[in-house]
C-alpha cells in the first residue's frame, strides 16, 4: 500500500509553555497514582469524619440549622451513641441511598438496549450516512455528544468510525479521532435525552442536600433544559475547534489508507436496518402513549391541580426510561436476531450488569461517609463555615458557582470517576451554597460543566488508553502527549463556552430544568 509523503506542520513541542504544561500533567499523574481505589478513599474519608466529629464534640462545637433555626451540638461518632448509629444504620445507609435503586433500574433497561445491539447500530447508521464533506464534522461531534447514552462503549464505536469517514473524503483520520474523542469525552454530560449520568448525579445531590433540608430533591431532569441547549452549543464549538485548530495543525495525512480490521466497523446489514426501523416505530408509539398520559390537563400522570413539575410523571422518569429502552431493545433484538427467545431478555440484562459491581462497592462506602457527615452535624457545620466565607468574599451566586467549577477542574484531573468526585464534593459544596440561597441543581450543573470538559485530560482515565491505541494505528510514533495535544483545545474551548452559556443562562433567569430557577435578587 503506497502513499505520498508531504510536509506536516510540526508542533512546537520544545517551547517553554509546552514543557511547563507537560510537567504539570506529569505531576497530576504522579499524584493521581498515589490515590487509592475510590472505595478505599471513601473509607479513609469516613474514618476522618469519625475522628473529626470526636475532636469537634470535645471542643463543644455547635451548629444552628438555617432552615429550622434549631441549635445542635456536633455529635461524636466514637461515643456510645455514635458507634451504635454506625452499626445499626449501615444497611439502611446503603439501601436508602438515593442513586442506588434509580441507577440499577435504568442500567437494566439501558443495558438490555446496549446488549441487543440497537445503540451500536444506531450510532454506526447515523455516522455512516453522512458523506458530505462539510457535514461530516458536525455529525461526528453531535453523535459523539449524544452517544453518552451508550456509556463507555461510545468511545469504542464513534471515534474509529469518524476516522474512517474523514479518511474517505481525503481528510486526516486523526482529526476524525480527535473530533470523536473530544465530543464523547469533553461533551459527556450534555444531551437532549435523560441518561444514566443525570440519574446518578441527581441522586448524590439529593443525598447531599438533605444535610441542610431533608425535603430537598434534585431530579434527573433538573439540568435538562440547559444540557439540551448545551448539546447544540458544544456541537458548533467542536466543529470550529476541529476544522480551525486541530485539523490544520495535523497537516495532510500521508499514512495507510485503511485502519486495522479490528477498528473497521462492518456494514449495516438488512436485518439491522429493519431492526432499527421497527425499534424506531416502537419508540414512537411508546412516546405517544406517554404523551397521552401527561399532555391532557386531566392526564393521570399529572400532579395536583394539573401540575407537571411536581407530579407522578416526574417521579416516573426512570421507570419510563427503563420501559422505553426495554421496548426498543426487545423490538430491535427480535427483528435483527440478537434476541431469539424470551429467555434472552433476562440473559442480556444480566450480561449488562457485569460492571455494576464497581458501582455498588463505591456506593456502599459513599453512603456510609455521607451518613456519618450528616448524623454528626459536621456536614452542616462545614457548610455554614463555608457559607460565611463565601459571604465575606462577596462574590454572589454566580461567583460562588464559578468557584465550584474551578475547584472541580483541579480535582477532576486527579480523580477520574465523575460519580466518585461528585460524591466527594457534593456534601461540601451543595449545603454550603444552599445556605446562601443557591438551588443544589445549579451547584450540580457547575460541577458537571467542569468535570465533563476535562474528561480527556485525566491521566488515569481508561478512555485515554483507548484513544492512544486508535491514534497509533495512524501514527505509530504517537504518545500520551499526542493525545493531550489533541484534546486540550476541546477541553479549554468547551469549558469556556459552556461556562459563558451558564453565566448568561443564570443572569437572565431562564430555568435550567423543570421548576429550577435561581433568583439573583
Amino acid at each position: 500500500m503506497s502513499s505520498t509523503r508531504v510536509k506536516k506542520n510540526p508542533p512546537a513541542s520544545g517551547t517553554f509553555a509546552s514543557r511547563l504544561g507537560f510537567n504539570f500533567l506529569n505531576g497530576v499523574e504522579k499524584i493521581g497514582n498515589l490515590l487509592p481505589h475510590p472505595f478505599i478513599l471513601f473509607v479513609i474519608i469516613a474514618v476522618g469524619i469519625v475522628l473529626a466529629s470526636a475532636v469537634a464534640s470535645l471542643l463543644g462545637a455547635e451548629v444552628t440549622n438555617p432552615i429550622t433555626n434549631e441549635t445542635a451540638p456536633v455529635k461524636s461518632l466514637v461515643s456510645a451513641e455514635g458507634v451504635a448509629f454506625m452499626l445499626t444504620s449501615m444497611l439502611d445507609n446503603f439501601l436508602s441511598f438515593p442513586p442506588l435503586g434509580l441507577v440499577v433500574v435504568l442500567l437494566l433497561g439501558l443495558g438490555l438496549a446496549n446488549e441487543s445491539g440497537v445503540l451500536n447500530t444506531a450510532l454506526r447508521s447515523l455516522v455512516s450516512r453522512v458523506k458530505h464533506h462539510r457535514l461530516i464534522t458536525f455529525v461526528v461531534i453531535l453523535v459523539g455528544i449524544l452517544s453518552n447514552l451508550a456509556s463507555e462503549s461510545a468511545a469504542i464505536v464513534v471515534p474509529p468510525l469518524a476516522a474512517l469517514l474523514f479518511l474517505s473524503v481525503g481528510r486526516h483520520p486523526i482529526a476524525g479521532l480527535a473530533a470523536g474523542f473530544g465530543a464523547v469525552g469533553a461533551g459527556f454530560s450534555a444531551n437532549i435525552i435523560i441518561a444514566g449520568t443525570d440519574v446518578l448525579l441527581s441522586g448524590i445531590s439529593t443525598s447531599a442536600a438533605s444535610i441542610v433540608d431533608p425535603q430537598a430533591v434534585v431530579t434527573p431532569v433538573s439540568n435538562w433544559y440547559f444540557m439540551s441547549a448545551s448539546t447544540i452549543l458544544l456541537t458548533i464549538v467542536g466543529v470550529v475547534v476541529t476544522e480551525k485548530i486541530v485539523e490544520p495543525r495535523l497537516g495532510t495525512y500521508t499514512g495507510p489508507s485503511l485502519v486495522d480490521s479490528d477498528s473497521a466497523s462492518p456494514a449495516i446489514t438488512a436485518a439491522e436496518k429493519k431492526g432499527l426501523r421497527n425499534a424506531g416505530i416502537a419508540a414512537l408509539l411508546f412516546l405517544v402513549a406517554v404523551a397521552l398520559l401527561i399532555v391532557p390537563a386531566n392526564g393521570i400522570l399529572r400532579g395536583e391541580n394539573g401540575a407537571v413539575v411536581k407530579s407522578p410523571f416526574m417521579d416516573s422518569i426512570v421507570p419510563l426510561l427503563f420501559l422505553l429502552f426495554v421496548i426498543v431493545g426487545v423490538t430491535y433484538g427480535k427483528t435483527a436476531g440478537t434476541i431469539k427467545s424470551i429467555n434472552d431478555v433476562p440473559r442480556l440484562m444480566i450480561a449488562s450488569t457485569k460492571d455494576l459491581g464497581n458501582l455498588l462497592v463505591l456506593i456502599f462506602a459513599v453512603a456510609q461517609a455521607i451518613a456519618y457527615f450528616d448524623w454528626s452535624n459536621l456536614g452542616l457545620w462545614f457548610a455554614i463555615l463555608g457559607a460565611d466565607v463565601l459571604t465575606g468574599l462577596n462574590i454572589g451566586p454566580i461567583g460562588s458557582l464559578i468557584l465550584v467549577s474551578f475547584a472541580t477542574l483541579f480535582f477532576s484531573l486527579i480523580i477520574s470517576s465523575g460519580s466518585a468526585l461528585w460524591s466527594l464534593l457534593a456534601p461540601v459544596f451543595i449545603p454550603m451554597l444552599m445556605i446562601n440561597g443557591i438551588d443544589p441543581a445549579y451547584t450540580q450543573l457547575a460541577f458537571r460543566i467542569a468535570d465533563s470538559s476535562t474528561n480527556m485530560l485525566v491521566p488515569l482515565s481508561p478512555i485515554l488508553a483507548v484513544a492512544l491505541g486508535y491514534i497509533q494505528q495512524y501514527n505509530r510514533k504517537a504518545g500520551i502527549g499526542t493525545v493531550f495535544a489533541l484534546m486540550i483545545p476541546y477541553a479549554v474551548t468547551f469549558f469556556v463556552a459552556w461556562s459563558l452559556l451558564f453565566v448568561i443562562w443564570v443572569t437572565t433567569g431562564v430555568p435550567i430544568g423543570p421548576g429550577e430557577s435561581l433568583h439573583l435578587g
